[in-house]
């Protein structure tokens, strides 16, 4: 008893309340230490963002995951979380030029099975934050300044101070190095890699379409799609595990991120005619996240950089400003960075660490 009685009295604060931040602050908890979750949004998610509208829930965020993400597949049995496989049955479409028609094709019969869950990606948050207080996780709290103390460590957010034994920062390497002061300097070439880590994510422009009915079933098609062109550049079906709401979603032509919505909108529809036909004009619902313009994703940055470039680098493995200062998130893991499995896996470094520590 007195071993755990040392433990609950080990403050934790996680910056951040994506699923890598309330996945930490769950597990973290279940070991018996104490947990804040601080979150700058009004909402919980991070890149997981299932929208829900009169008609149905989409993905606008984080949608897929697959066999080999074992992690993740762990976490979801655990949660008591269902898996659906995504409906690739019938022919995909496939867009080469401006001037033809999209042609049809049959998909790969060997490829790799992705899987939707059932209820939508949120279940997964509401699931792990269902059992926190409204002091252990809290919204609405932009996190400004880090003081590293001699015993202790604060951290400022726009309305409020949190002291600290231990602080895990889940925001994106690129966005914490240059938009939270530290009284401490931290290390130079932390600082380096940081600036030079892809966000997932940011460079996506995701769309959802609800449908009556699922037509392209009717003609014999999956709904997947691809597009050298664009607007869209990959489709895909979007209806629901029970098969009651039908819906396509996909990605938009990262150029297209300065336009408006209803400049997008009208581009997607004219499209969706050459893919469809009138009935893909015919929908009831469309809506869009263009991540590129999420303030808390990430910070404007000229430098051009490759999809998950120095995702999981050594750098991230270690502990800063006198051991009590963890930088997490999808992004550092050594182990399917830049996806939901990394955001897991990362998470279960650091919570064996933190066992160690203490």
């Amino acid at each position: 008893m007195l071993i755990i009685f040392d433990l609950i009295k080990k403050k934790i604060v996680i910056i951040g309340g994506g699923l890598s931040g309330l996945y930490l602050g769950y597990k973290l908890k279940k070991e018996g230490f104490s947990i804040q979750i601080l979150e700058a949004n009004n909402r919980i998610g991070g890149r997981i963002f299932t929208k829900k509208n009169d008609h149905t829930k989409v993905e606008l965020g984080a949608t897929w995951l697959w066999r080999y993400n074992e992690e993740l597949i762990k976490l979801c049995a655990t949660l008591q979380i269902s898996l659906f496989e995504q409906n690739t049955k019938g022919d995909a479409l496939y867009e080469a030029s401006n001037t033809n028609l999209p042609e049809r094709f049959q998909l790969p019969g060997n490829q790799e099975i992705s899987y939707r869950i059932v209820g939508g990606t949120a279940t997964i948050l509401e699931k792990l934050s269902n059992d926190f207080s409204e002091d252990e996780l809290q919204r609405n709290q932009k996190v400004v300044r880090i003081d590293d103390k001699e015993n202790s460590i604060h951290v400022l957010t726009e309305n409020a101070t949190f002291t600290a034994d231990m602080v895990i920062s889940t925001m994106p390497p690129q966005l914490l190095v240059n938009t939270v002061d530290f009284s401490s300097q931290l290390d130079l070439n932390l600082l380096e890699i940081a600036n030079n880590t892809h966000t997932w994510m940011k460079d996506s422009i995701k769309f959802a379409l609800v449908y009556k009915t699922p037509f392209w079933k009717e003609k014999g098609l999956s709904g997947v799609g691809f597009s050298n062109v664009g607007p869209f550049t990959e489709i895909y079906d979007h209806s629901d595990f029970e098969n009651s709401h039908f819906g396509l979603m996909g990605f938009l032509n990262a150029g297209l991120a300065n336009e408006t919505k209803a400049y997008r909108e009208e581009k997607i529809r004219a499209q969706l005619f050459k893919f469809f036909g009138e009935a893909g004009k015919k929908y009831l619902y469309y809506d869009e996240k263009v991540w590129s313009k999420e303030d808390l994703l990430h910070v404007d940055n000229t430098n051009f950089l490759n999809p998950h470039a120095n995702n999981g680098h050594p750098v991230y493995q270690q502990d800063y400003l006198n051991g009590k200062f963890i930088i997490a998130g999808s992004e550092t893991s050594p182990s399917y960075g830049g996806y939901m499995e990394g955001a897991i896996y990362r998470g279960n470094q650091i919570v064996k660490q933190l066992k160690n520590k203490f």
